[in-house]
């Protein structure tokens, strides 16, 4: 996909993938906040699966809001995505999931302020 033709939603999500920290895990209603869409989960689910090479995506450092590996067990994708969580120290269970309470990359979207009134009105 051609950098011209990349919508601002997807520059936003790719850059918050890139700046997941060796060693956590984001999920993707995470990132889908970070860039501004909190119900664009599956819109990240589509950037990973189409821009992961290409951008070179840290695409294994992105989970299911439960804290599981998106793919099925039995598949290549499952393996490589837990081997290389493994190596950056993340602990899998066999079963595809983690623990998000050590290993979730803490930053939160910022709530955005409503469009600020005029002071004579504020109490």
């Amino acid at each position: 996909m051609p950098v011209a033709q990349i919508s601002d939603f997807t520059k936003k999500v790719m850059q918050e993938i890139h700046k997941i920290p060796v060693g956590k895990v984001a999920t993707y209603k995470q990132i889908a906040e970070l860039a501004g869409k909190p119900q664009g989960s599956r819109g990240v689910a589509w950037v990973l699966h189409s821009c992961s090479t290409l951008y070179k995506l840290p695409w294994h450092r992105v989970l299911s809001s439960q804290g599981k590996i998106s793919f099925d067990r039995t598949s290549r994708n499952f393996r490589e995505q837990k081997r290389k969580l493994e190596k950056e120290g993340i602990t899998i269970e066999p079963t595809g999931e983690l623990n998000l309470k050590k290993f979730q990359w803490k930053k939160r979207a910022t709530k955005r302020n409503q469009a600020s009134k005029p002071r004579m009105f504020s109490k």
